[in-house]
């Protein structure tokens, strides 16, 4: 195992990114930046043990930070906070206070607001030990910072050993009542990118989903048994998308609210026989099939646009300050968000 550090881009103050390159043993290479945390490559081998990208990126840093990519802003990749997904109108409350977030999804705060996580710059320390390799990635979200309350100092380590394991490892304190929700948006094609995600195959240790009504959960939970929604055994995405003009952008209640490291899903591909299994000790994982990707022009050739990856984000539930019933994302002084995903790569 190793890994290598390499300059990844110049951004428009001047500062530098830096692109780590975490290789294994068996051929199974990651490519992370430490700009917004971005995995910008996982290189795996098929069945027959050639390498491909399985995630939707970019080769250059000028991409990312790029008008037509940010347009129509997919988060390719990205480190999600200080909250992943929803919050209903941008309206937050802690003990009494109200904070008034940006609205930068319809009527609704997405993703952190309008520069998240996902495009700071994140301090890097790249690590090798016996078993894996790495980079932990620091940063300091000052109070009010979005409008979030409270100063938050946040870590994520990513690692990569030989069982073909990425794990992602998030932590973070704080010196006043915050809400914390990190999540990764990667998007996964397990052709390599040479076909959309329709006939990839999904099976979630669900049968529980949040009711949405236009992207925010109304507080009901409901079986998912028999319907277009049912992912308790493996189906393609393709199966029931005539009853879905939009595809898929949903919750999935993983009953796993002890924080425990447990199965939470696979996604399979047959031609490239590759698959991908996910644990978290997260509550959630938001399953969306990036009907609303782009298209882009990239070095003159067209890539992505709809249905061109899948994203698996583990997470606390959307719109969550707004339920009490739903595992609680308030974070106190005193206290540590500590959360873990890990997606094991392999191929038949």
């Amino acid at each position: 195992m190793k890994i290598q550090t390499s300059l990844f881009g110049q951004l428009p103050d001047g500062s530098e990114a830096k692109l780590f390159t975490l290789e294994n043993d068996n051929k199974l290479t990651v490519k992370i930046t430490n700009y917004g945390g971005i995995i910008t490559h996982v290189e795996m081998p098929d069945k027959n043990g050639n390498a491909e990208n399985v995630v939707c990126g970019f080769d250059k840093l000028q991409d990312y930070i790029s008008d037509d990519y940010l347009g129509s802003y997919p988060y390719f990749g990205a480190l999600i906070g200080r909250f992943g997904n929803r919050i209903a109108k941008g309206h937050l409350e802690i003990e009494g206070k109200v904070y008034e977030m940006a609205i930068n999804n319809g009527p609704n705060h997405l993703h952190g607001g309008k520069t998240g996580f996902d495009r700071r710059l994140w301090d890097a320390e790249p690590f090798e030990k016996e078993n894996s390799v790495g980079v932990e990635l620091s940063y300091f979200s000052p109070h009010l910072e979005e409008n979030y309350p409270g100063n938050l100092k946040v870590k994520c380590i990513y690692s990569l050993n030989n069982k073909n394991e990425l794990a992602i490892e998030y932590s973070a304190e704080t010196d006043q009542a915050t809400v914390v929700n990190l999540t990764n948006h990667s998007y996964f094609n397990l052709t390599g990118g040479k076909e959309n995600i329709l006939n990839h195959k999904l099976k979630l240790n669900a049968n529980k989903m949040t009711v949405m009504e236009e992207q925010i959960p109304t507080g009901k939970i409901v079986s998912t048994h028999d319907t277009p929604f049912d992912f308790s055994e493996f189906k393609t995405f393709k199966q029931d998308l005539d009853k879905l003009p939009t595809g898929y952008d949903d919750n999935y209640v993983l009953g796993n609210e002890k924080g425990e490291l447990k199965y939470a899903g696979t996604l399979k591909e047959d031609k490239s026989g590759r698959q991908i299994d996910v644990s978290t000790t997260q509550p959630g994982i938001q399953l969306y099939t990036g009907y609303w990707i782009p298209e882009l022009t990239i070095d003159g050739e067209k890539k992505f646009g709809s249905y061109s990856g899948v994203a698996l984000e583990t997470q606390h539930y959307p719109d969550t300050p707004h339920h009490e019933k739903f595992p609680s994302t308030l974070l106190l002084p005193g206290e540590t968000y500590d959360e873990k995903t890990v997606y094991r790569f392999s191929a038949e």
